[in-house]
C-alpha cells in the first residue's frame, strides 16, 4: 500500500499481494515442531490438492494462489501427519481469498478418497493422494453505507456494489494520488469497516488527510562513492527544488539521475514530514557501478560479409558523470583488402553544460567506405545538447559537419564538405531496451545542411518509428512492427553527396535483398540512391522455452528519386528467424527471399547479429 494509506481491517491488501507475488512469498515450508526423538521417520505421503471449480473464476484463481496444500505440495513434501495438519489449517487460509471477494459467509472443506482424514487412512490410499478442495462461496455481500470526511476528494465506492476488496482498494489509491497531484505530498487515507453479517452488507468510512501543499526542498545525496555527489544534487534539484510538488517531477528527477550513467540503481525518497520552512525534504539514494567497460558486437549478412565491433567506455572520468566512449568496427571482413569498411569513433558526454539540464554530447568519427553504391573517405563530426523532457521524451539539437572525398563505387574521389544543423525528437515508451514486447518507439529528425563543393543547400528528413504488442499476454507472442520514411527537402540526389542520399536493402532495411541494392541505379547498374523513402516491417516473435524462438515477418521498401513517399516499384521480402535469448539481448539468425526480383540483388539473404532486426 502506498505511503500515506491506512486501515483498520488488513486482510484484503495481503490478498492483493499474494495474487502478483512470486511462489516464495506465497507460502513458506512449515517447520517441524521440536519434540523426542522417533525410533524411525514416517515416510513421506504425496499428494496432489485442487480446487473445485465455484462458478467465479476470479475467485477461483485466488483460491488457488492462497491454498497452502497447493502451495506446498511440490516444494515441502511431509508425511500423512504433516498432511493432515496443512488439511486443517486450510479453511484458514482461504477465507481472505474468499472475503477479498465478497464473500464473507463462505464454508472450506478438503475431501479425500474414501472419506475419512486420519492419518492411517490416508496413508492407506493409493500415492499420490488427491484431495479436493471444495469451496461453497454463499451470498456475496454488497456495500452499504460509504463515507468520505476530511474534506478531501470523495473515495469512489458505489452502495449497492458487490463487496469486492479490489474497488476499495483501488478507489482509496486514486482518491489518494488525486490529493497528491493536487501539490499535497503528506496526503493520507485511513478507512474503517464494518460487516453487517446480518444484512450481508459491508459499510467503510474513509477518513482523509490532505495535508498542507508544499514545496520541494533542495534534495539530499546519499550513496556516491566516487562520483562528486554535487553533480547529482544539481541534475536532481533541476527538476525538484523550490518547485510544488508533483509525482511526475519525483520520477523525472529519478530518471534524469540515472541517465547519467554511472549508477546501478537510483532511488528517490520523499521525507514524512515538511521541514521548517515548510518544504518536503528529498534525499537522492545511488549505487555506483563499475565506471569501465569493453562491449564487443558482431553480425554476418549475404554479399556484404562480416562484421565486428568493439568499444571502450569510462562512465566517471574526471568525477563528475562525464562519459568517454571509444569505437572502431570493421565490415565487409571476406571481400578484398581494398573493399573493406573501417570506422572509428570518439564521444564524449558532458552532464549540466554551462550549468544547464541535460547533456552536451561531442561525437569524432573517422570512415572508410567502400560500399556497391559509392565510396567514401570522411571526418563526421557533431555537437549536440541533449535533453530530457520526460521519461520518454529526449530532444538532441547542435551543429553537424562531414569533411572528406567520395565518388561513386569505384571511381575517382573528389573532396566534399557539409555543414548543418540538427534537430532530433526521440520517444520511447518501450518496457526493455533490448527486447521490447509492449511500447512504442519513434525519432524524428531534420538537418537544414549546405553542401560546400555543389553550392546546394538541402535538409534531409527522416521519420521511423515502431509498436510492440504483447498478444499472449506473457511476453511470449510478440507482434512487433515497424515503419520509415525520408525526404531530401529541397534538394534532388544528383546534386547531393551519395552519403547524404536514400537507400533501402539489407538486415537493418528490406530483408531479402542485398545492402543498399533498392532504388535508382546509375549507368553501370550501380546503386544511385535516391532522394526519398518508404520502409516498413511487421514480425510476429514467438518464444519457446527460456531461452530459444523463432520470427516470422515480411518487410517492404522503396527509394524514389523525388522528394514525395515513393510508392512505385514498392520491393517486398520476407522470411523466417531463429532466436536465441542472452542477457545482453537475442542472438539473431534470419533468411528471407526476395518476393519481387531486383536487378543486381542476389535470389536470398541470411543475417546474423546481436538484437532484434529493430
Amino acid at each position: 500500500m502506498p505511503p500515506g494509506m491506512s486501515r483498520k481491517w488488513a486482510g484484503w491488501p495481503l490478498l492483493i499481494l499474494l495474487a502478483s507475488a512470486p511462489d516464495a512469498l506465497r507460502a513458506q515450508p512449515e517447520q517441524p515442531e521440536p519434540g523426542p526423538p522417533l525410533a524411525a521417520e514416517a515416510p513421506n505421503l504425496p499428494y496432489r490438492a485442487t480446487v473445485k471449480a465455484t462458478g467465479d473464476d476470479n475467485l477461483d484463481r485466488l483460491l488457488r494462489l492462497s491454498s497452502g496444500l497447493i502451495a506446498l505440495q511440490e516444494r515441502a513434501p511431509t508425511d500423512a501427519e504433516g498432511v493432515v495438519s496443512r488439511i486443517g489449517a486450510e479453511a484458514e487460509k482461504l477465507r481472505p481469498a474468499l472475503e477479498s471477494e465478497g464473500y464473507w459467509a463462505g464454508q472450506v472443506e478438503v475431501v479425500a478418497p474414501g472419506g475419512s482424514l486420519t492419518p492411517a487412512a490416508l496413508a492407506a490410499q493409493p500415492a499420490p493422494l488427491a484431495l479436493e478442495i471444495r469451496v461453497t462461496p454463499g451470498p456475496r455481500y454488497t456495500f452499504r453505507n460509504i463515507q468520505t470526511l476530511g474534506g478531501g476528494p470523495p473515495v469512489a465506492v458505489t452502495p449497492g456494489e458487490p463487496a469486492r476488496a479490489e474497488v476499495v482498494i483501488v478507489a482509496q489509491e486514486a482518491a489518494w494520488n488525486a490529493m497528491r497531484l493536487d501539490g499535497r505530498p503528506l496526503a493520507r487515507i485511513d478507512r474503517s469497516v464494518t460487516v453487517d453479517h446480518g444484512a450481508r452488507a459491508m459499510d467503510i468510512t474513509f477518513t482523509e488527510q490532505p495535508g498542507p501543499r508544499a514545496e520541494f526542498a533542495m534534495p539530499q545525496v546519499a550513496g556516491t562513492e566516487r562520483v562528486d555527489p554535487e553533480v547529482v544534487r544539481r541534475v536532481a534539484a533541476l527538476r525538484l527544488a523550490e518547485r510544488g510538488f508533483l509525482p511526475a517531477r519525483l520520477d523525472q528527477a529519478r530518471a534524469d539521475v540515472s541517465a547519467l550513467g554511472p549508477f546501478s540503481q537510483v532511488r528517490v525518497d520523499q521525507a514524512t514530514a515538511l521541514d521548517a520552512q515548510g518544504r518536503l525534504p528529498v534525499t537522492v539514494t545511488v549505487r555506483e557501478r563499475p565506471f569501465r567497460a569493453i562491449n564487443a558486437s558482431a553480425g554476418y549478412e549475404t554479399n556484404f560479409g562480416a562484421r565486428l565491433g568493439l568499444s571502450w567506455e569510462h562512465r566517471n572520468v574526471l568525477g563528475g558523470a562525464e562519459n568517454l566512449r571509444v569505437e572502431g568496427e570493421v565490415s565487409r571482413i571476406g571481400s578484398d583488402l581494398d573493399r573493406m569498411n573501417a570506422r572509428a569513433a570518439v564521444i564524449w558526454r558532458q552532464p549540466l553544460p554551462l550549468g544547464y539540464v541535460g547533456t552536451a554530447v561531442g561525437s569524432l568519427s573517422f570512415v572508410r567506405e567502400r560500399l556497391d553504391s559509392y565510396d567514401r573517405d570522411a571526418a563526421i563530426f557533431s555537437l549536440l545538447y541533449e535533453r530530457r523532457l520526460s521519461d520518454r521524451w529526449t530532444l538532441s539539437t547542435g551543429p553537424v559537419g562531414e569533411v572528406g572525398q567520395s565518388a561513386p563505387s569505384g571511381g575517382r574521389l573528389e573532396a566534399y564538405q557539409i555543414a548543418g544543423f540538427t534537430g532530433q525528437l526521440r520517444y520511447d515508451s518501450t518496457d526493455s531496451a533490448l527486447d521490447p514486447r509492449r511500447g512504442i518507439r519513434a525519432l524524428g529528425s531534420i538537418t537544414p545542411s549546405y553542401a560546400f563543393t555543389e553550392s546546394t543547400a538541402f535538409m534531409p528528413l527522416r521519420i521511423s518509428g515502431s509498436t510492440y504488442f504483447d498478444l499472449s499476454g506473457g511476453g511470449r507472442t510478440i507482434l512487433a512492427m515497424r515503419a520509415g520514411f525520408g525526404s531530401l527537402l529541397n534538394g534532388t540526389a544528383n546534386t547531393v553527396p551519395p552519403s547524404q542520399r536514400f537507400y533501402a536493402g539489407g538486415g537493418g532495411s528490406v530483408r531479402g535483398y542485398d545492402f543498399q541494392s533498392i532504388g535508382p541505379r546509375d549507368a553501370r547498374g550501380k546503386p544511385a540512391g535516391g532522394a526519398s523513402l518508404l520502409e516498413g516491417s511487421i514480425e510476429l516473435r514467438q518464444r519457446f522455452g527460456s531461452s530459444y524462438g523463432a520470427v516470422a515477418f515480411v518487410d517492404a521498401g522503396a527509394v524514389g528519386t523525388s522528394a514525395g513517399a515513393p510508392t512505385d516499384e514498392v520491393r517486398v521480402g520476407a522470411g523466417v528467424g531463429a532466436r536465441y535469448y542472452t542477457p545482453i539481448g537475442p542472438i539473431r539468425a534470419d533468411v528471407a527471399i526476395p518476393l519481387v526480383r531486383q536487378q543486381g540483388s542476389g535470389s536470398f539473404g541470411f543475417y546474423v547479429g546481436i538484437g532484434h532486426a529493430f
